[in-house]
């Protein structure tokens, strides 16, 4: 059987967020930062590139690292991190690398003859008179580039809003010339932050951070992470550098506002900060984003969603699922990694990470260890939830779990939903299986898996038989 796609979509020892999803050819390359499990910072690797053949995106290859943080003549000790970035490909045909580094407001940027080669330096945005872009008096901050190229003219956006901070307008667009670098038309604001929304379209949903562009036909779509961070929203222009309104929201990293399967208004998942973009991979659209693990900021990981762009030009939001990539459901059959869990969540419900009570996704080891991801800090009620699965004459269910636990593990088709069988499982220190019959529907099903009892379990796989 082919391999299927799962999330997330590379290897559960990789923490790539803040994912700029693109096809160059007969492949989807994506970039993005580069977390360290068990990071105490954002963004501390090199910057790293992971691609799939358009036809097959089960099969992750890694690239290699494309750009050292140490190539950067302002880092040459690597003390400073590499932020989110974007690519573009230049008028020369040559692939462009924008990026910013945690402790300057300039935009700097790397070349490369293939998508996924060795970048090299090549220069910082500037103004005519050479002034860097965020060093004249008056620029904002400059933040999360996101770059389209279009002829010989490139669009630059750029910006990072906090809240009570009024120096900070919102998400701004500047035109560069064909050299890549230098400034044809000055800054302009596209789409406000919290400051400056009211009255705007943008005033629910004001511009944070993580500013991305791409073209649907002739509209210009502009991707964003919103002032409540686990959301990506998007805005539409017929311009590339004024006049848009706002769209809606495309994915939620903790589910919000989804009420196919639960209440709007509950998370299923702990989300955090957001960051991503959408791609046209043959004839489906995608939304790429991350999720959070090891119940912090810092260990973020890569997923994906099919989208549609509806004719009228809007994207009704994505819900989160184990499936993203697989193009329809998993098989129904079969032993799946628990690490894959679209929803995670226990009695107190809550939108983001950070407190000692969650589950949690993690693995053993240390960072680029080859260790396979699994649910810990499984304490009483807590919920994992796997979408979906096309489930046909399923008998048995089985799990691996270890931990000093003493409880049950309940079996269920819905978060609320009653159990359809449970396993009891005791105190171990290695993986023990355990199995249970049980008798699941036909059909496109959902699997919630909830401990009851006392102690604390980790749960590596489940299968069903």
């Amino acid at each position: 059987m082919k391999k299927q796609a799962f999330n997330p979509y590379l290897p559960s020892w990789e923490y790539i967020p803040d994912g700029e999803p693109y096809v160059f050819g007969n492949r989807v390359y994506v970039y993005g930062s580069h977390d360290l499990y068990n990071g105490h910072v954002f963004c501390l690797g090199d910057y790293v590139c992971w691609s799939a053949p358009v036809d097959d995106l089960a099969d992750w290859r890694y690239e290699g690292v494309i750009y050292p943080k140490t190539s950067d003549p302002l880092n040459p000790e690597g003390k400073m991190c590499l932020y989110a970035p974007d690519v573009t490909v230049g008028p020369d045909g040559r692939y462009y690398l924008y990026y910013v580094l945690d402790h300057v407001s300039v935009v700097s940027v790397a070349v490369c003859d293939t998508p996924a080669g060795r970048y090299e330096f090549y220069g910082y945005v500037h103004y005519m008179d050479g002034t860097c872009l965020g060093d004249r008096e008056g620029d904002q901050p400059q933040f999360d580039p996101g770059v389209l190229t279009e002829g010989t003219k490139t669009y630059l956006y750029t910006g990072f809003c906090g809240r009570g901070d009024k120096s900070r307008k919102g998400s701004m667009v500047t035109v560069l010339g064909e050299d890549m670098l230098t400034i044809l038309e000055e800054p302009v604001l596209v789409v406000p932050g919290c400051e400056y929304s009211r009255g705007t379209s943008f005033e629910e949903h004001p511009f944070f951070e993580a500013s991305s562009i791409r073209k649907i036909d002739n509209a210009y779509y502009f991707i964003y992470s919103s002032s409540v961070m686990h959301e990506l929203c998007y805005g539409v222009s017929q311009s590339p550098t004024s006049d848009f309104t706002y769209g809606g929201v495309l994915v939620s990293n903790c589910d919000l506002h989804i009420d196919t399967y639960k209440p709007a208004s509950q998370p299923m998942a702990y989300g955090a900060n957001n960051h991503g973009s959408i791609v046209q991979i043959k004839e489906q659209w995608y939304i790429f984003y991350h999720r959070h693990t090891n119940n912090t900021w810092y260990s973020r990981q890569g997923c994906a969603e099919p989208i549609k762009v509806l004719s009228d030009g809007r994207i009704p939001q994505a819900e989160l699922t184990s499936c993203g990539l697989n193009g329809g459901p998993l098989a129904g059959r079969g032993e799946y990694p628990a690490y894959i869990a679209c929803n995670l969540f226990c009695e107190e419900k809550a939108a983001y990470v950070g407190d000692s009570r969650f589950p949690k996704v993690m693995q053993d080891g240390r960072d680029g260890d080859e260790e396979p991801g699994y649910i810990a800090n499984i304490q009483d009620s807590a919920t994992a939830g796997f979408k979906y699965f096309d489930c046909k004459g399923v008998k048995e269910f089985r799990i691996k779990v270890r931990g000093y636990a003493d409880g049950v593990f309940e079996i269920k088709t819905a978060w609320d939903g009653e159990p359809l069988a449970k396993i009891k499982v005791q105190y171990a220190n290695v993986w023990e299986e355990y199995s249970t019959p049980i008798q699941i529907p036909d059909g496109i099903q959902a699997i919630y898996i909830t401990y009851r009892g006392g102690g604390n379990a980790s749960l590596l796989s489940f299968a069903l038989i």
